[in-house]
């Protein structure tokens, strides 16, 4: 659990290893492989270029689908939380939400997460960032991938 009070300027997650490092040192072999290919062309450094690329792809896919998954867990997590917040009448809204929505109002406290909910279906909002921006008591989440 972090030690820092989390808040819309700092939920981000940034892993320099993942994001900095690893996309660094393959960017770096794209490029001489690529170089490679344009100033000495053979089957053996077309291969390695596209095994390059394909290395990019995997990467990206690897980050990709794991928070694929974990935008669904937000959205089961979210219609069972409104469940229990909304007024009866309300809680057939939930399951017309967009999940991108849902995402962003995950930040919002209990106290204040009707009242926000209300307000992105009154005012039509489909922007998790605009929703994330309104929450005033900020609901850590320090177990997102």
């Amino acid at each position: 659990m972090s030690s820092v009070t989390q808040s819309y300027e700092n939920h981000a997650k940034f892993v320099p290893m993942y994001h900095v490092v690893s996309f660094g040192l393959i960017a770096v072999y794209v490029l001489w492989s690529l170089y490679v290919v344009v100033t000495a062309f053979s089957l053996a450094s077309l291969m390695s270029l596209f095994f390059a690329i394909g290395v990019i792809i995997a990467t990206l896919f690897a980050r990709v689908f794991p928070m694929g998954v974990q935008d669904r867990v937000i959205r089961l997590e979210e219609r069972l939380r409104f469940e229990r917040l909304l007024a009866p009448e309300q809680r057939e809204a939930v399951y017309g939400m967009d999940t991108e929505l849902l995402i962003g109002l995950r930040f919002a406290s209990d106290g204040e997460a009707a009242d926000l909910f209300n307000a992105v279906l009154a005012e039509g909002i489909k922007d998790r960032d605009e929703v994330k921006k309104r929450v005033k008591s900020w609901r850590a989440d320090h177990q997102r991938i």
